[in-house]
């Protein structure tokens, strides 16, 4: 195969990302699969784990990277169809050099992509530039490679199941939002003691009941619905390819990612008092402090599954979250993001307490603050925006943290902007004690955005 230059949009900070037989076509993924393998094999690896999610143009694409693969004389491990982290644990479990998925998250059906690891590390930032500079030389890895089909599921399920700590039973709603994480979601959920009640479990790729996105307050209603018509004890969803989860406490309410950290936090620093704990930018301050309270490390850090995995490997952190709903666990898992996995801790601690979710969440601090703010932003303009901002708020000697696009603190709160590494938009989100400071934040930010040319949308 000749040089290929592949689109620079495709290539993300954490995957390759893009619109398929637009900016990413069968072509390209064989060009991935030869790349990627090249990479592989250069390292000396021999094995590559492949998987892939439940959209319409994954098979094929899933078949393409396979050619790409074999084609470095590799031995390729199809996993078949499911989650993103049945993936992650099938390269643990079979002790495979590498793994790729095909798999378009959290974005609309026409997307597709592929996340990828080398060596049970994440592979992204400069990994993924390599690609491209690897499919330009055109100077791939040659041999003679084989596949071979495995099924996972069942071991996967049964470790699912393993960390399952008992409580009482509840009665519990899930949404798999007819994505990858269906079948797996039926299974663990026949091997767990309670009441369970599953909607858009099949897999179906043009996502018929509602998009598979749980920080999407919309993508929740239909789980709301059923969580307050049926009396359940909580709800929980999944995003398109099983790595982000979404919950419902009995009254309704969602809790968001930083919420649900709250939660694992309390429950990771009885058994190990003092350990580092890593959040994301958007998460709320009161996390922070719940941590310090309760004899923990809080660490900020930048968005984005590969960054915080590769900041939990660096600091050796038994637990990080994003408020999209990653969590990662590594005190007794192993440290990737897990939506099946986090749901079964969230049962264990649920199951655990007293009180009920809904009570729970009823005594977190109060906040006022937005959900992530998403507008439209051209792919470069939207790097170039936040950078201006950031020149002008340093001018000003605003309390500033830059790990992530720019998080400024004032007497009324924080307010954050930063470029997505996913999709061609900006990111906002605000957070104060009252409504009164949430709208000077909000008129402070509104001004900067003005003043770059930038109008978000009317919900901002």
């Amino acid at each position: 195969m000749s040089a290929t230059e592949l689109n620079s949009q495709i290539l993300r900070e954490y995957d390759i990302r893009g619109i398929v037989n637009k900016t990413i076509t069968i072509e390209d993924a064989i060009v991935v699969g030869r790349s990627f393998g090249t990479i592989v094999a250069e390292k000396g690896g021999k094995s590559v784990c492949i998987g892939y999610d439940g959209r319409i143009s994954s098979p094929a694409l899933e078949r393409a990277v396979v050619k790409g693969l074999q084609s470095c004389g590799l031995s390729v491990i199809r996993i078949g169809v499911g989650p993103t982290p049945m993936l992650y644990f099938a390269v643990h479990d079979l002790r495979a050099d590498a793994g790729i998925m095909v798999t378009g998250s959290h974005n609309p059906p026409e997307y597709n992509g592929f996340k990828m690891m080398l060596n049970r590390r994440p592979f992204y930032g400069d990994d993924i530039i390599k690609i491209g500079k690897v499919a330009a030389s055109g100077r791939f890895f040659i041999g003679e490679g084989n596949a071979e089909e495995v099924s996972i599921q069942t071991r996967y399920v049964a470790r699912l199941r393993a960390d399952y700590g008992g409580g009482r039973p509840l009665k519990i709603a899930w949404d798999a939002g007819n994505g990858s994480a269906g079948p797996v979601m039926c299974d663990l959920c026949s091997a767990l003691p309670g009441n369970h009640i599953l909607i858009n479990e099949t897999i179906d790729g043009t996502f018929p009941s509602h998009h598979p996105d749980p920080t999407v307050p919309e993508c929740l209603e239909q789980l709301q619905g059923i969580v307050k018509s049926e009396g359940c004890d909580l709800g929980i969803a999944f995003d398109g390819d099983g790595d982000r989860i979404g919950a419902i406490d009995s009254e309704g309410q969602i809790l968001w990612g930083d919420q649900l950290m709250m939660l694992f936090a309390t429950d990771l620093l009885q058994e190990f008092p003092g350990s580092t704990i890593i959040a994301d930018v958007k998460a709320s301050q009161a996390l922070f402090d719940k941590i310090s309270q309760l004899g923990g490390t809080p660490l900020m850090w930048r968005t984005g599954h590969s960054l915080i995995k590769a900041k939990m490997a660096e600091t050796r952190a038994l637990l990080a979250g994003e408020m999209s709903g990653h969590i990662f666990f590594a005190d007794k898992y192993f440290g990737y993001d897990d939506a099946l996995y986090a749901a079964v801790r969230l049962i264990n601690f649920i199951s655990s307490q007293v009180k009920s979710l809904a009570e729970i969440r009823s005594h977190f601090p109060e906040f006022v603050n937005t959900p992530e703010i998403r507008f439209a932003c051209g792919d470069r303009d939207k790097f170039e925006v936040v950078d201006k901002i950031l020149t002008r708020m340093r001018s000003r000697s605003a309390e500033i943290n830059d790990v992530d696009g720019i998080r400024v603190k004032t007497n009324d709160g924080w307010w954050l902007l930063r470029a997505s590494n996913t999709e061609d938009v900006l990111v906002a989100r605000l957070e104060s004690e009252n409504v009164a400071g949430l709208d000077r934040l909000r008129k402070t930010l509104l001004d900067e955005l003005l003043e770059c040319g930038i109008k978000p949308p009317s919900n901002f």
